[in-house]
């Protein structure tokens, strides 16, 4: 349940704090940059952009971190459920790589049996 309430930006119960999903970090973040880029703020709402789109950024870079361990876990599981299976293809798979590699080569002895 606490993926969904960070997902959500809902208040995280055991730190107190407000925890925000990547969307709307990121959107929160395209904000801040906007401001920046825009200028017409004092020096120091400026550094208090800048410091807030650093949080956002690593508010971001947390989300996708974790995504990429999702994903690379993921990976390896069908990688672990594929290996036997695998054992099976792989010389048929071979087989194929070794005809498409060789496919001028399968050519020539056609033209060499009409001959």
């Amino acid at each position: 349940m606490a993926k969904t309430d960070e997902q959500t930006g809902q208040t995280d119960e055991r730190s107190g704090e407000t925890t925000l999903g990547y969307e709307q970090a990121r959107d929160e973040l395209v904000e801040v940059v906007r401001r920046l880029e825009a200028g017409g703020t004092s020096l120091e709402e400026s550094l208090a952009l800048w410091e807030r789109g650093e949080q956002l950024a690593k508010v971001c870079r947390h989300w996708l971190e974790g995504a990429r361990a999702r994903l690379d876990a993921a990976l390896a599981e069908g990688e672990d459920g594929a290996e036997g299976a695998e054992g099976a293809e792989g010389a048929e798979g071979a087989e194929g790589a070794e005809g498409a590699e060789g496919a001028e080569g399968a050519e020539e002895p056609e033209s060499t049996e009409e001959s």
